[in-house]
C-alpha cells in the first residue's frame, strides 16, 4: 500500500483518480478549500508547507490547476498568465518542491487535458498550458533522481462534467470516470515515465 497525496481531490478528475487509487492505497486529499489539507498551488511557500505537514509519501498526483477561457481577441497577458501560474507552474512546483519528499522509486502524476490536441473556441490558454505540461514531463523525466517517475494524464471531457462544460465541447465524445481513474493507476502503479497518458 502506498501513501499518496492527491491535489485537487474533490474535482471531477480528482474524484476519478481517488475512486481508483483509494481502493488500494492511503490517500491524503488536498484542495484549495477542502480535503485533509489545503494548498494554494500558485504559491510555492504554500506547497512547501503542505509537504512539511505531510512528510514522506510514495506518490504525488495533481489534478488541479485553473485556466481562463476567453476569445483570443479578448485575452491579455494577465488572463494567459493565470493558467501558466496555476495549471503549469503550480504543478511544476509540486514536483520541484516534492523531489526530496517522495520515496525512492516513487512518482509524480500531473494533469493536462485535451485542448492542445483537439481545440475548442476560447480554449487557447488551456491548450497552451497543456502543451507546456507535456513538454515539462518529457524534458524533466530523464533527470528525475532516485528512480522517481514523472507522467501527465491528458483526459478528454469527462462524462460527469458534461452538464457544466459540454456546450463548450461540440462533437467531443466524453470519457468515463472509470477510464480516467485507470490512467492514474497506470501512471502511479506502473513503470512508465516521461509519458503523456491520453484518455479519449
Amino acid at each position: 500500500m502506498m501513501r499518496i497525496i492527491v491535489v485537487g481531490a474533490e474535482g471531477d478528475i480528482g474524484q476519478a483518480a481517488c475512486s481508483e487509487l483509494g481502493t488500494r492505497h492511503d490517500l491524503i486529499k488536498v484542495g484549495r478549500t477542502s480535503g485533509d489539507l489545503q494548498v494554494d498551488m500558485s504559491d510555492p511557500a504554500s506547497i512547501g508547507d503542505m509537504y512539511a505537514k505531510v512528510g514522506r509519501v510514495d506518490a504525488v498526483v495533481s489534478t488541479a490547476g485553473d485556466v481562463h477561457f476567453e476569445t483570443l481577441e479578448e485575452h491579455t497577458d494577465e488572463t494567459f498568465m493565470l493558467g501558466l501560474r496555476q495549471k503549469v507552474m503550480g504543478q511544476i512546483n509540486l514536483v520541484l518542491a516534492g523531489l526530496a519528499c517522495v520515496t525512492d522509486g516513487g512518482s509524480f502524476t500531473l494533469t493536462s487535458g485535451v485542448l492542445d490536441r483537439d481545440p475548442i473556441r476560447m480554449g487557447s490558454a488551456g491548450a497552451t498550458a497543456n502543451g507546456a505540461l507535456a513538454g515539462f514531463v518529457v524534458g524533466a523525466a530523464i533527470e528525475m533522481p532516485r528512480g522517481l517517475r514523472l507522467n501527465v494524464v491528458s483526459p478528454g471531457l469527462l462524462e460527469v462534467s458534461v452538464p457544466r462544460y459540454g456546450a463548450w465541447f461540440p462533437g467531443h465524445e466524453p470519457v468515463s470516470s472509470q477510464r480516467v481513474g485507470l490512467a492514474y493507476a497506470k501512471a502511479v502503479e506502473g513503470a512508465i515515465s516521461g509519458r503523456v497518458v491520453v484518455v479519449e
